[in-house]
């Protein structure tokens, strides 16, 4: 198949542009900074499947904002464990800071709704959740999305960060399992 990518004996298949990434994230870029001028917002980045999605946002910005990273993980292969393991704590103060999380992609809710009262115990002024890709359908836990790039299907996708097992976070573009 034309531009496809083997990994682990699975085929992806070109799903989301480099081009239309980059697009929805100028856009994004665009309403935080409507949202968010003056206020100098912290931006917690999830690793590592966060981190092509929050540079490339970071680099759109047009407004003072910090960044940190944090590891949380619940994922192994193509399915959650259900298990969310911390890796890198929260070692920032967040009273009384507008904080937005930035997450490559949320899809059973459960790795967020693990983290979420970490961040509620210290008092933000404000918590927003910015996205790449918002996957409903397999939607377990309450979870707000306030910022979303893409509203996409219940596919396995990888690419931009996103990974199968480790492998296929070097690419310029989002593709999505081929099930043929």
């Amino acid at each position: 198949m034309q531009n496809s990518i083997s990994l682990h004996n699975k085929v992806f298949v070109p799903f989301i542009s480099e081009q239309e990434i980059a697009d929805k994230i100028q856009q994004l870029a665009t309403q935080l900074k409507q949202d968010y001028d003056g206020k100098k917002p912290l931006f917690l980045a999830i690793l590592n499947g966060a981190f092509m999605f929050a540079s490339d946002l970071f680099k759109t910005l047009e407004i003072e904002a910090e960044i940190c990273f944090i590891k949380l993980a619940s994922y192994k292969g193509t399915k959650s464990t259900g298990h969310v393991i911390t890796a890198i704590g929260l070692d920032t103060d967040l009273t009384n800071r507008h904080v937005i999380i930035l997450e490559d992609i949320i899809d059973t809710g459960k790795t967020l709704h693990s983290f979420l009262p970490q961040v509620y115990n210290q008092q933000p002024a404000s918590l927003k959740i910015a996205v790449l890709l918002d996957k409903p359908e397999p939607r377990q836990f309450d979870v707000p999305v306030d910022y979303a790039c893409f509203v996409i299907p219940n596919k396995f996708v990888l690419g931009y960060g996103l990974d199968y097992d480790g492998f296929g976070r070097n690419t310029k573009d989002i593709f999505e399992l081929f099930e043929g």
